[in-house]
């Protein structure tokens, strides 16, 4: 078994397509790969689950990624985890936005694969 088939990731994404190609990327890496779609589910899997990263879409139903990633950051179970946010937001000041919510990194929508393979090796 090698390393990458060990690490569980937290997809947390609201949109099917988006879902189905990051599921698809990262289980062809050999990821274990886990899902919520919505911010509450997110912070529920977080810490019941937890998993070595989570990549977390911003604009989500219920609790939005920036409040479910500092429910996240904030408990002690799983304050470790990094948390990647996943975002269509590429406007001026929304990179910095979801740092200080307790994202570790950044990858802007549409996803690219070859960007999203690397980006989650850098982090794990």
């Amino acid at each position: 078994m090698n390393e990458t088939q060990m690490k569980k990731i937290l997809i947390v994404e609201d949109d099917e397509k988006s879902l189905y190609l990051a599921r698809f990327i990262l289980e062809k890496q050999g990821y274990e790969v886990i899902e919520a779609g919505d911010g509450l589910e997110a912070v529920n899997k977080a810490f019941k689950e937890t998993p070595d990263m989570i990549l977390m879409d911003m604009q989500l139903p219920k609790l939005d990624g920036y409040e479910a990633t500092m429910r996240i950051k904030t408990d002690e179970k799983s304050s470790k985890i990094p948390v990647i946010a996943l975002t269509a937001y590429a406007m001026k000041g929304d990179r910095e936005k979801t740092l200080e919510s307790g994202c570790s990194g950044y990858i802007e929508k549409p996803i690219d694969a070859a960007t999203l393979a690397e980006e989650v090796k850098k982090y794990l």
